[in-house]
Parts: C-alpha cells; sequence; structure tokens
C-alpha cells in the first residue's frame, strides 16, 4: 500500500502574527489612500514646507505622548543609523517634495511616478538587505504597475504637467524607498512605536525651515484646511506609520512595498465616496489590477506535503527486503 500523503494546516496560533502583521498593513493603506483626499483640501491653503511641517508637528505629539504613555524610552544605540536616515528621507523630504511636486503635475502623473517607489524598495531591498524575490512577487508588482500605469493615464489630463514636476515626484519616490529600506535594520533593535516616534521628530526637525511660512498660513487658512492638517499627522502619520513599521519588522520590505498598490484603488473608492468624483471604466480597471497584483505580491505557496503517520507503510519489494 502506498504511503499517503497530507498537507498539515498551522495552527491558530501559529497564524496569529501574520494576521496581526497583515492587519496592521491594512490599516496602513486605508489610512495612507485617506491621506490623498485629505492632502489636496489641505493643499489650496498651505505650501507644501508648511503642510508637511504642520503634519509631522501634529504627529509628533501623538507619538510623543503615546511614547511617553508606554514608557518604551530611547531606541539603542544600533537603531539610530537607520532612524536618522528614514526621518530625513521619507518623514521629512518625502513629505516636501511629494506635496510640491502635487502642485506642478496632474494627479494621474503624479500617480504614475511616485508609484516607481515599491519597485525601487523591492530592488534595493534584494541589493541591501538580501531579501528575496520570489516570482510571485515580482508578478504580482508588474500586474500592480499596470494598474497604477492604467489609474494615472484615466486621471492624466486633469490638471497641467510639467518636467520640473515630474522630477519631483520622481525624487518622492526614490526618498520613500531609500526610507523604507533604511528603516528595516532599525526594527531588528527598537520598536515600531520607537522608529517611528523619532522618525517622525527628525523629520519635523528637517522641515522647520517652514515654520515662519506655517504660522502666517495658519492665520487665514480656513478651519477645514487646518483639521484636515492635523488629521494628516494623527492618522497616515502617527497611527499609519506606526502599523507599517510594525508589519515591515515582520516581512521584506519588497513585499510591505507592493502591498502599497492598493493605495490608487482605494483613493479612487474614497474620492468617489467623499468628494463624488465618479471614476471612469478605466480607472475602475486599473484599480482592480493594482488589488490583484496585491494579492498575487502577499500570496505564499501551499504548505509542502506530509506523511500521513496514520497510514501504514509501503511493503518492501523482495530484491529491496533481501539487502535489508
Amino acid at each position: 500500500m502506498m504511503t499517503t500523503a497530507r498537507t498539515s494546516p498551522p495552527a491558530p496560533w501559529h497564524r496569529r502574527p501574520d494576521l496581526l502583521a497583515a492587519g496592521a498593513a491594512t490599516v496602513t493603506v486605508v489610512l495612507w489612500a485617506s491621506a490623498f483626499v485629505s492632502i489636496r483640501s489641505a493643499g489650496e491653503a498651505y505650501s507644501p514646507g508648511a503642510l508637511a511641517l504642520g503634519r509631522l508637528l501634529s504627529g509628533v505629539l501623538t507619538l510623543g505622548a503615546i511614547w511617553l504613555l508606554r514608557r518604551e524610552g530611547l531606541p539603542p544605540r544600533a537603531a539610530w543609523r537607520g532612524i536618522a536616515i528614514s526621518g530625513l528621507l521619507w518623514f521629512g523630504f518625502y513629505m516636501v517634495v511629494l506635496n510640491w511636486g502635487e502642485q506642478q503635475v496632474d494627479a494621474g502623473t503624479a500617480a504614475l511616478v511616485v508609484n516607481v517607489g515599491p519597485i525601487l524598495i523591492a530592488l534595493l531591498g534584494a541589493r541591501l538587505l538580501g531579501d528575496a524575490l520570489p516570482p510571485r512577487l515580482l508578478t504580482g508588482m508588474a500586474v500592480s504597475f499596470a494598474g497604477a500605469v492604467t489609474v494615472g493615464l484615466s486621471m492624466s489630463g486633469e490638471g497641467g504637467s510639467s518636467l520640473f514636476g515630474v522630477v519631483l515626484c520622481l525624487l518622492a519616490a526614490v526618498a520613500y524607498a531609500g526610507g523604507v529600506v533604511a528603516q528595516k535594520p532599525a526594527l531588528a533593535h527598537a520598536s515600531a512605536l520607537q522608529v517611528t516616534t523619532f522618525g517622525c521628530l527628525v523629520g519635523a526637525v528637517l522641515c522647520l525651515p517652514f515654520a515662519g511660512q506655517l504660522v502666517h498660513e495658519a492665520a487665514g487658512a480656513p478651519v477645514s484646511a487646518t483639521l484636515n492638517m492635523v488629521y494628516l499627522g494623527v492618522f497616515p502619520t502617527a497611527l499609519a506609520f506606526t502599523t507599517w513599521a510594525y508589519a515591515l519588522a515582520r516581512t521584506t520590505a519588497g513585499r510591505m512595498g507592493a502591498t502599497t498598490y492598493a493605495v490608487p484603488a482605494l483613493v479612487v473608492l474614497m474620492s468617489w465616496l467623499a468628494l463624488g468624483e465618479v471614476p471612469g471604466l478605466l480607472t475602475l480597471a486599473g484599480g482592480a489590477l493594482c488589488l490583484a497584483g496585491v494579492a498575487v505580491s502577499r500570496s505564499r505557496r501551499r504548505p509542502a506535503a506530509v506523511p500521513d503517520r496514520a497510514a501504514p507503510t509501503a511493503e518492501p519489494r523482495r530484491e529491496d527486503a533481501g539487502r535489508a
């Protein structure tokens, strides 16, 4: 009788860390998608640097309060290099340049160029962190990028575009990728809250030259714009960057970067619900491709089959028995 094989499903308690990481990544993606709607509103009253500083200050205050309540202390010395680099590139430079770039190009062009970021994350992660590039990840990223291109093309023409604006968005994508790859090693030494809190603080310090603009513009800005700026700091920054760091500590940079391809699809949906902007069929198709690619990139192979201990073993052949 031949040996039967069965797959042993992982115990629920073994899957809990994976489920928590997936939940944290989902929170991040949803809040980052909502940020695009808030940036559109706040950006009408605040300049790029002032908006970035106001957002980061709101984030620092929120994160600092939680950090003090949890009494986590200062990050270990080994984590500071990654915290400083991610704070400079991602929390500081990225937010200013992205705000600036989105004022120079239409939404479709910005979405298209910035979505080069996850591809750069995967390549830098493989080069600098030794992350693997499995075929499912590469396939999923290709599908998602095709979806991002589709969304971008469907939204193009809604505003002016310039070469300078494209360069700014490309710099934002590079800074985003560099910040993520720098943050990953820091999470091996410090908690997600520590890395996010002090990274946000570094970014806020970098943006302090815009303090004068922030004070001047806040005096004449409508309440709705200021509330959107505070929302950006509390939720898409303080909360979403912390849940991002929590999930990043439990997976590769490439897989986390691929997850953010769900953002364009959610932005389309939120703009439809919150702003009444009805998407076209091409936009919906692009959003569906983004989500399909994320699903492929996050999927894993089924566990290998293991012998069923309850099944009888195969009887030895005569010639084999004679050799025993």
